[in-house]
């Protein structure tokens, strides 16, 4: 008779594949951190028997697109929910380091200046390392409820070797990118990522990401990109991701892919199709997606790119100068080559506040709004909003249609990320505490957009072979230890964008490495989570 330190008896097994018998009753066993599935019934001994009837039992969901690099290096106090929120909703993984932005890797001589505008992004302090290793070891000591992995921010590797400036990059300067990249990869780096609309990784050309990208094929990792352009000029960016990828024969991963703004919606109904015919083509692309029609970035990135050359200092030195702003504001009005031009695309009246953490007043209010209630042009709020705040501005952009985001959700090489940005104070995007819950309970039950089989499968199995994440994202004889129990009769979310952090109901436990870090849906208090080398 065979001994588990743990035995869940009577609940629907999904095991995270994409297989006719995904769906099963079964018992799981857990013995050192890994699993044995077991006939219903089976006899078999444990220091401990969970009846889970009327539950599904699932490989833990790996949230495949986070900006949670350094929230657990933060002394939060109160707001120590922002750490919870992932894991009450059941993701054992959170893969972090995406758009372009991670916390290595940089030479030494340019770590300080970089650590000192980790506020902006991160919420505060959380350092910047020389490589992954380094990384990894700070979060080594600060225990976590679940498990992180990181890619490699082509952003971050610019602004560590080149600067936050608009020029290329020199061909030393490249074979330095390139050296630091590898290294990073070769201690355990996920893949590389690109947010071709943030600077400083939006002054790099197509050549310069091609050849970061071959370092990453070579490795066998993916290129990861927030496209140059979501909005009026999608396809055009669709197809210098799909350049690269060819060119550099990464495996490609479009992030939280989507059509933005009123110029763009409706156009997933040719970008889909474009991506099913490349695969039917043989080539390897797969697109994560979030179950919203807001997203959430930072206000910096409703300027023109020029605006922020040089980096913060240059950037509020330009806001305070009325005859920038105006250049900014045709910009704004007229387009930039290459640009984005989110408020171009929609309007201010789309652009609330999420977090400012010294004008808290300023919350959950548009810019729109903002500009009107002081009597002035919205840029120049903005802007003067941007100076006070020193450039720590977070915003919610309402700029998708829910046509799209379905057609997103049910293409059948789409997997899940929230997107999530967790920073202390104000009004984070509800996408950080609610998503998971969000698919299985709306799209999945009341919409019938997806199969429960399906959804699971894109939260775990997809994940975790996209990744390189071994063992993980299945429930199999010998896999890891991570499993999400749910009711699937309540699952839901409760996060809104008036109450962003409320946890979700029907995510009942929550076990990773074999320990219980969420049972009867709260924190346990084990803290059994590692950084992953992938």
């Amino acid at each position: 008779m065979t001994g588990f330190d743990l035995l869940l008896r009577g609940g629907l097994v999904i095991d995270g594949t994409a297989a006719p018998d995904a769906a099963r009753h079964a018992d799981i066993g857990v013995l050192a951190g890994r699993l044995t599935l077991l006939p219903p019934g089976s006899p078999a001994a444990s220091r401990e028997t969970r009846d889970m009837t009327g539950l599904i039992l699932a490989p833990g969901f790996i949230d495949v697109h986070t900006h949670s690099d350094g929230v657990a290096l933060l002394d939060l106090g109160a707001d120590r929910e922002l750490v919870r929120a992932s894991v009450l909703q059941g993701v054992t993984t959170e893969i972090c380091g995406n758009c372009g932005s991670s916390l290595f890797p940089a030479l030494p001589e340019r770590l300080a200046a970089m650590r000192a505008e980790t506020r902006i992004s991160f919420g505060g302090d959380v350092g910047m390392y020389e490589g992954f290793a380094e990384f990894a070891a700070a979060h080594a000591a600060v225990p976590r409820a679940n498990h992180l992995a990181s890619l490699a921010g082509h952003g971050t590797l610019r602004a560590g070797v080149v600067g936050p400036v608009d020029r290329p990059a020199t061909p030393g300067e490249l074979e330095t990118m390139c050296a630091l990249l590898d290294k990073a990869l070769s201690a355990g780096a996920a893949g590389l990522s690109t947010g071709l609309i943030y600077a400083p990784g939006t002054y790099a050309d197509t050549d310069e990401v091609v050849a970061l990208a071959a370092v990453a094929a070579r490795h066998g990792k993916p290129y990861v990109t927030h496209l140059r352009d979501e909005m009026s000029r999608v396809e055009e960016a669709l197809e210098e991701a799909v350049e690269i990828a060819l060119r550099s024969g990464a495996p490609l991963h479009l992030s939280h892919h989507k059509t933005a703004g009123k110029h763009a919606w409706g156009r997933t109904e040719r970008t889909l199709p474009r991506i099913a015919a490349l695969r039917a083509e043989g080539m390897d692309v797969t697109c994560d997606v979030y179950p919203y029609t807001a997203g959430s970035t930072a206000l910096a990135a409703m300027l023109p790119p020029w605006a922020s050359d040089g980096g913060l200092s240059a950037l509020t030195a330009r806001l305070a100068d009325p005859g920038q702003r105006d250049r900014m504001r045709l910009a704004i009005a007229e387009g930039v080559p290459g640009w984005e031009n989110t408020v171009g695309n929609g309007g201010w009246d789309r652009i609330s506040v999420a977090c400012a953490p010294r004008h808290p007043e300023t919350e959950g209010h548009t810019i729109a709004e903002l500009a009107a209630i002081r009597g002035e042009d919205p840029l120049d709020t903005a802007a003067a909003l941007l100076i006070a705040e020193q450039g720590e501005v977070t915003i919610i952009s309402h700029s998708m249609v829910e046509d799209d985001v379905r057609r997103v959700l049910a293409a059948p090489y789409s997997m899940i990320g929230s997107d999530g940005v967790p920073k202390p104070g104000g009004r984070p995007h509800p996408r950080w505490a609610g998503t998971f819950p969000r698919v299985l309970g709306h799209y999945v039950r009341e919409l019938g957009l997806l199969s429960l089989e399906t959804a699971v499968h894109k939260m775990t199995g997809m994940a975790a072979a996209r990744f390189g994440l071994a063992g993980r994202g299945v429930i199999s004889d010998g896999a890891h230890a991570d499993l999400v129990v749910f009711d699937p009769a309540a699952v839901a979310d409760g996060a809104t964008f008036t109450a962003p952090l409320v946890p979700p109901a029907g995510v009942h436990s929550v076990i990773v490495a074999g320990e219980t870090v969420v049972r009867d849906g709260a924190e346990t208090g084990a803290r059994p989570g590692t950084v992953l080398s992938v």
